[in-house]
């Protein structure tokens, strides 16, 4: 097996059963020990693996090249387990064929890395990490949204971003936010909240991705209220307020194990 096939499918089975051994692989590939450790080594200076001593374990999802460092990124490790925990929930909401707008956010990277997993959606992102993320599941289908470029989380903003959002129509938004509160969904930066409004826009039915800090963080622009969104998952119970307005509004609150 030539060694970019060999750690194509190292990747393939990490991403798989998330924990993987370097005796295994060496019987499962047919290859030695070395070469397995210099794969694993290869995979993990690369951003793909996270290699341990024997071993190796599926890598944190990164905005960009791992010498790239800033809030988006820093973000990304507070709450990890509870956003990855609501990604994996998530994604048993979805089926093959079902299309979905994804907009850029720390906790819609973690449902990215299940997309990875998944078989047979179709992604439309204006971030292109979840867009490389997605593509690697077993016949999705991706569409990256153009535009102004932000480099620091390396996603696509704009007016030709939200001009290309209206040429689709989807049957699902999945989205992060900045808080969420009695009267809705909020976010603080204007270019974000405008994508997710046309992502909203497109789409018969939203899912709100959110951990239990978003509750009552007290967000800056109002994106939509909660007569709009399907449902929300995250991993606690949301405070007796915010719980009596969504219960008002008729969206339930699916709460991640």
């Amino acid at each position: 097996m030539r060694p970019s096939l060999r750690r194509e499918r190292i990747e393939q089975l990490v991403r798989e059963q998330q924990r993987v051994t370097v005796d295994g692989l060496a019987e499962l590939l047919g290859a030695s020990k070395e070469t397995i450790r210099r794969d694993l080594t290869d995979l993990a200076e690369r951003g793909r693996v996270r290699k341990f001593h024997g071993g190796a374990t599926i890598a944190e999802p990164r905005q960009s090249e791992p010498d790239i460092e800033g809030s988006f990124q820093a973000r990304l490790q507070e709450n990890a387990r509870a956003k990855r925990a609501i990604a994996k929930r998530a994604i048993q909401l979805f089926k093959p064929g079902d299309t979905l707008f994804v907009d850029t956010g720390t906790t819609t990277l973690f449902f990215a890395e299940e997309m990875a997993r998944a078989t047979g959606l179709t992604v439309i992102t204006n971030s292109g990490v979840i867009a490389a993320l997605a593509a690697l599941g077993t016949a999705n289908q991706v569409f990256l949204i153009g535009g102004e470029y932000r480099a620091d989380r390396n996603e696509n903003l704009g007016p030709l971003a939200i001009e290309q959002i209206g040429r689709f129509h989807s049957a699902h938004a999945v989205l992060t936010v900045g808080s969420v509160e009695t009267v809705g969904i909020l976010d603080y930066d204007l270019g974000e909240a405008n994508i997710a409004r046309a992502m909203i826009a497109q789409s018969r039915s939203v899912t709100v991705l959110a951990d239990s800090s978003k509750f009552g963080r007290g967000g800056l622009i109002k994106v939509a209220g909660l007569n709009a969104i399907e449902r929300i998952v995250t991993e606690k119970e949301p405070p007796e307020d915010i719980a009596d307005a969504m219960k008002a509004a008729s969206v339930p609150v699916i709460v991640a194990a």
